[in-house]
């Protein structure tokens, strides 16, 4: 066709993160690695955060939202692009992400795709919860892993928050799990949670964020939590594992290592 004379370039990733005012950084450093990963592949952050945005704009940094920077890299000309979820759950962040490049690849020339979110595939994930918890685990101390959570209990994606609640609950006895804002919240479970850990002799609890970019709800959420239950046990939030002083799951290879390798089975899908 005649307008397909103008996608001369050939392949880009675009990074689709939820973004975070405190720890933008991780998200720079992700899109370095993945450039080296991917060598003469051209790549791009967008961010669905307006809220991050707003806040970036403010800053003189210049960043956009998936059907933005889309409509860029269209504009200049790619003929295949891979969207990564940078998603931990294929749930609501991940959704929007789908059908975003399904709208984008009903009128685009470009051949586009989506990646997976990071917890999709039952053996990746069982493989890497093991290992998570085998490294933060500590003897004596239980586990309250906190998941964010989705607000409304009829959206896609849910069943894999609920195999990650439940696997690791069946791994350890000493875990225990609640949400910020989903099913089973800690604000309305708190004393549920605090009588079974009496009940199951527990001393000491260290709270563990499962979020992929702690930000904000490290600094307030997981701080409130570990205080409340400071009154009852010896509690901390879990000690990073990385250079970070703060608790990322962004920064662990292992999710690094699914994040790859679900870019390059789009990368190969796109021949």
């Amino acid at each position: 066709m005649k307008r397909y004379r103008h996608y001369k370039k050939d392949k880009a990733i675009v990074l689709s993160c939820f973004g975070s005012v405190i720890e933008q950084e991780m998200y720079l450093a992700l899109k370095d690695e993945v450039e080296k990963k991917f060598k003469g592949v051209d790549v791009f952050l967008s961010f669905s955060s307006r809220m991050v945005l707003k806040d970036l704009h403010k800053r003189d940094m210049d960043y956009k939202n998936l059907a933005q920077v889309l409509a860029d890299v269209d504009m200049l000309g790619y003929r295949n692009i891979v969207v990564a979820s940078i998603n931990l759950f294929p749930t609501d962040e991940h959704e929007l992400l789908v059908r975003t490049v399904k709208g984008f690849d009903s009128f685009s020339m470009a051949n586009i795709r989506a990646t997976k979110a990071i917890i999709n595939r039952t053996k990746e994930t069982s493989l890497l919860l093991k290992e998570l918890n085998s490294t933060i685990s500590k003897d004596g101390w239980a586990n309250l892993y906190i998941i964010h959570g989705v607000p409304l209990l009829d959206l896609a994606g849910l069943a894999s928050v609920g195999y990650t609640e439940q696997f690791l609950k069946m791994i350890d006895k000493r875990n225990y799990t609640c949400s910020l804002e989903g099913a089973f919240p800690y604000y309305a479970l708190k004393e549920s949670l605090v009588e079974q850990m009496r009940a199951d002799g527990v001393d000491s609890v260290q709270v563990v964020p499962m979020l992929l970019v702690s930000g904000n709800h490290y600094i307030k959420d997981m701080v409130e939590i570990r205080d409340e239950l400071k009154e009852h046990f010896e509690a901390q939030i879990v000690q990073s594992i990385t250079k970070s002083d703060r608790f990322n799951l962004i920064e662990l290879n292992s999710i690094r290592d699914i994040i790859f390798q679900n870019i390059k089975e789009e990368i190969t899908k796109l021949g």
